[in-house]
């Protein structure tokens, strides 16, 4: 079985895939850099920290991976922009929730009551400690890590569409 592919879709899926695979790695980036400051740094993700790690974690697998399947003609030319724009859309969505997280560290708005608060387990007479999401553990410049996901995140994301937008030029 051949999978036909036009002159078009020939020429364009390369700089296509490239802003995918760009995301990919900035999201990668940033992934390793979250578990860096967790394992080496000894920074306990509160729940909107993890939160900000799944969009990463799917745009590293469609833009790493799925960038790579097209660039390998695993999957077609004709997929490439699609692809992308999955990417863009989950390192946009983890600097969306960035945006969200800072906000709730700046007390802009409310957090979930599952991590702003301690804790209360039935039959204990102490409450538990809970990594709270709403008192940043670092800053550096008066910006959290949860801000700076929000900057990176959103600023790879804006110039992985300029680069699309030239793919396509």
């Amino acid at each position: 079985m051949t999978l036909s592919v036009s002159k078009d879709e020939a020429l364009t899926a390369p700089a296509a895939v490239k802003p995918a695979m760009f995301v990919g790695a900035v999201s990668l980036a940033l992934l390793l850099g979250a578990w860096g400051s967790q394992y080496l740094g000894g920074l306990v993700p509160c729940e909107m920290c993890i939160w900000q790690r799944w969009p990463h974690g799917a745009a590293i697998i469609v833009g790493l991976i799925g960038g790579w399947m097209v660039s390998t003609r695993v999957l077609p030319a004709g997929t490439a922009r699609t692809i992308t724009l999955l990417a863009i859309a989950a390192i946009a969505v983890s600097g969306a929730i960035g945006i969200f997280h800072a906000g709730v560290e700046w007390k802009f708005w409310p957090g979930p009551d599952a991590c702003t608060g301690v804790g209360y387990v039935p039959g204990r007479d102490d409450d538990f400690k809970v990594v709270r999401c709403d008192e940043a553990q670092w800053r550096l410049l008066g910006i959290s890590l949860a801000g700076y996901n929000a900057v990176f995140s959103l600023a790879a994301a804006a110039f992985a569409l300029a680069m699309l937008r030239r793919a396509k030029a």
